[in-house]
């Protein structure tokens, strides 16, 4: 049972004082405590307003009208042990460097638990979860809270961002692929591989980010717009938001073992000794073709599509979990 100073009852209030005042109540609770609130209507409103903020939260109905709602809402979804790969980096972009440090991959394998993505690895998860509380404390002040921001903003962000990085920079990976492969692959066999990769990958993107930019990401701004404005919005065209992240999920995980495939050919983008100055640039290019990807990947995977998924599951009518 949740303790008295976390009943709060705004059936009295003004419609406008409601929502604030709720807010307000949440914000003051800690991590794992319960606010049970008592409201004469349905406060769906409340649930998204609460997940465009990016807060972490579970919304438990306990009744149901018609003359009150009450339900309760926990602060933090799930911590210690429990946090996954995504759910660390989503809240705390920073975070990911000590990821990327002992190659613990938070994008495609951002569902794995920390815990159990050391494992994995062989690593110590004391001294993971040590550096991770370290990184948090020292974030850089400049780093954008993209788990705070809405739909809309993700999706052109992404857009704007990361499709635009792809657009740019793939023409010029495929040209040095292709270069460096028919002048070195005779001493060096593994760039005629990476050339092969290079334009798998290429291919792999193109239509993936059609896919996103016609259809999936107008679909996720089309839902948050009816969010915002109370309405219903249509989704007959795609069937199901879920069925197509999924395939955008699977063809996540394509791209990325494609350039883990890369990684290993290329010893970790190490040069040779009779490396030219297209043989440098490719591997640099490569590599930071890969940083992007991974939070390029990372934003979709672990922020933008499990929101997206919650409002469709409240747009259908579900009860959240």
């Amino acid at each position: 049972m949740p303790a008295a100073e976390n009943v709060l009852d705004v059936t009295l209030l003004k419609p406008a004082e409601k929502q604030p005042f709720i807010f307000i109540r949440f914000d003051e609770l800690y991590n794992g405590e319960t606010l049970t609130i008592y409201i004469d209507h349905d406060p769906k409103s409340l649930y998204y307003q609460l997940l465009e903020r990016g807060a972490a939260f579970s919304w438990e109905y306990m009744e149901e009208g018609p003359e009150w709602w009450k339900i309760n809402i926990t602060k933090g979804l799930r911590e210690g042990n429990d946090e996954t790969l995504g759910q660390v980096a989503a809240k705390d972009l920073q975070k990911a460097e000590v990821f990327k440090k002992y190659g613990l991959d938070f994008c495609c394998g951002g569902k794995k638990t920390v815990r159990e993505a050391c494992e994995e690895k062989g690593l110590d998860f004391e001294e993971i979860t040590n550096e991770l509380e370290l990184a948090g404390k020292t974030s850089a002040a400049g780093t954008l809270p993209y788990n705070d921001q809405n739909l809309d903003f993700l999706a052109d962000h992404i857009v704007n961002t990361h499709h635009g990085y792809i657009k740019k920079m793939l023409p010029e990976i495929r040209t040095y692929a292709f270069k460096v492969a028919n002048v070195h692959g005779t001493r060096h066999p593994e760039l005629s591989a990476i050339w092969k990769l290079t334009e798998e990958i290429n291919a792999e993107l193109i239509t993936h980010m059609i896919k996103e930019e016609e259809l999936i990401f107008p679909t996720i701004k089309a839902l948050a717009g009816a969010v915002t404005n109370a309405e219903q919005a249509d989704l007959s065209h795609v069937g199901s938001i879920q069925n197509l992240i999924s395939a955008l999920e699977t063809e996540h995980e394509l791209a990325g073992r494609n350039l883990e495939a890369i990684r290993l050919l290329s010893n970790n983008y190490s040069l040779p000794g009779d490396a030219c100055g297209s043989y440098d640039l490719l591997y640099k290019m490569l590599a930071e073709f890969e940083d992007d990807l991974h939070t390029h990947v990372h934003l979709e995977n672990n922020i933008l599509f499990p929101k997206a998924l919650k409002m469709e599951e409240m747009m259908k009518g579900r009860k959240p979990q």
